[in-house]
């Protein structure tokens, strides 16, 4: 008897850059003791770890024994210092009620699907765009539509392409500002009119804000949550607060939404990590922030030193990332000259012949990411120089 599988599983793509990434594993096995050791630009993952003071407050968690469940909507400490990051930090006064902890980003993201989207609903996304949060609508039973989006909008949906493209079935919008993979914002300003555009058709705006604390533009450094109290948010310990196998992130939400929220979280999750909890209300002592701010520095100066080092290899970065620490490069021109057909066959030639790991286009979308791949400006700036010492070398 052949086991059935769900359909809703058959809609889940595989995650290819997966395939370059163990790829990549096995080679650097093999070079490990070489001179070229892998140098690793594929991770979207901070190089850096919790710091001290969110340590200690874990140790002191376990050894206090507060590691049993929480409500689902997460500690009410914690519910209140993000409360008060974002009246520190954007000036934005977004209740403690409004927030809901949650198993990170991706917990959130899919509670906010589960939430608003019923079966056959349409929601917008701009191609590229980070696969997973596409997934999560299909687990939703939903359908994302990608809206092919290039550098003159920043690699980001605009209010008329969701003009355009609204539909019957359309339910609103899934955006990330700044975006994985391009690293770039939506203005402010754009980001008005879409939301305009979505609360006039009665639909909603959902925005990943995850990457909204490593933003170096202060044009673009603002949270959606500024529009109104409408927005649904995603947001995520992750990147800025470097806690990413702590699996903690939250969503902000509309007030009558946060009981729905909190249903699905009792049912599915029960609740977020205790632990993870208890240290992340230490992020937000001055020391930790201080430490984050010196680290947001680091990754603005890879950012500064690394594109234009991109550029005048040839590998163009068409608009230059405002947040995150990824670039989005066109290797069109070295692929036709090296005879290679992609982005994903340009990044095996980089890893065999470079020792260099990258990630192909191909998983964010289809609309030219075949000319493009992504760096990931996580590594230290040592790592960022040796790569493109090595690019140098395999120049066509």
């Amino acid at each position: 008897m052949t086991l059935r599988i769900a359909q809703r599983a058959h809609r889940i793509e595989p995650f290819y850059v997966m395939e370059v990434a163990k790829a990549a594993q096995q080679l650097a096995r093999e070079v490990a003791h070489s001179d070229r050791p892998m140098v690793f630009l594929n991770i979207g993952e901070p190089d850096f770890t919790a710091p001290p003071l969110v340590q200690e407050a874990a140790e002191r968690a376990m050894r206090g024994g507060h590691t049993q469940y929480t409500q689902a909507t997460g500690l009410e400490a914690l519910r209140e210092k993000i409360s008060g990051w974002y009246r520190q930090r954007f000036g934005l006064e977004v209740p403690a009620s409004r927030i809901v902890v949650t198993a990170g980003a991706s917990a959130a993201l899919q509670l906010a699907c589960l939430a608003l989207i019923d079966a056959g609903d349409e929601i917008l996304m701009p191609d590229p765009s980070y696969p997973c949060n596409r997934h999560f609508v299909s687990a939703a039973d939903g359908t994302a539509v990608l809206v092919p989006a290039g550098a003159q909008d920043r690699f980001q949906l605009s209010a008329a392409a969701v003009q355009a493209n609204w539909k019957e079935r359309t339910r609103g919008v899934l955006l990330a500002s700044p975006s994985n993979p391009t690293g770039t914002s939506i203005d402010p300003q754009e980001l008005r009119r879409i939301h305009d555009v979505v609360r006039a058709r009665g639909g909603v705006t959902i925005v990943d804000e995850i990457y909204l604390g490593l933003s170096y533009d202060e044009r673009f450094g603002r949270s959606a949550l500024a529009l109104d109290d409408q927005v649904v948010s995603i947001n995520s310990f992750s990147k800025y607060f470097s806690m990413t196998g702590w699996r903690l992130g939250w969503v902000v939400a509309p007030l009558e939404l946060v009981p729905v929220l909190e249903r699905l979280a009792q049912n599915l999750f029960i609740c977020p990590s205790t632990v993870a909890q208890h240290a992340a209300v230490a992020c937000f002592e001055p020391e930790s922030i201080a430490e984050y701010e010196r680290r947001r520095a680091q990754f603005k100066a890879r950012r500064d030193w690394f594109i234009p080092a991109l550029n005048d290899l040839g590998l163009t970065v068409p608009v230059v990332p405002d947040g995150a620490f990824y670039a989005w490069a066109d290797c069109s021109a070295w692929c036709s000259a090296l005879g290679l057909p992609g982005s994903w066959e340009f990044a095996f030639d980089a890893m065999k012949r470079a020792h260099v790991a990258v990630t192909p286009g191909r998983d964010f979308g289809s609309a030219e990411t075949g000319r493009f791949v992504r760096f990931s400006t996580a590594s230290s700036m040592e790592h960022l120089q040796e790569a493109v010492h090595r690019l140098k070398e395999m120049a066509p």
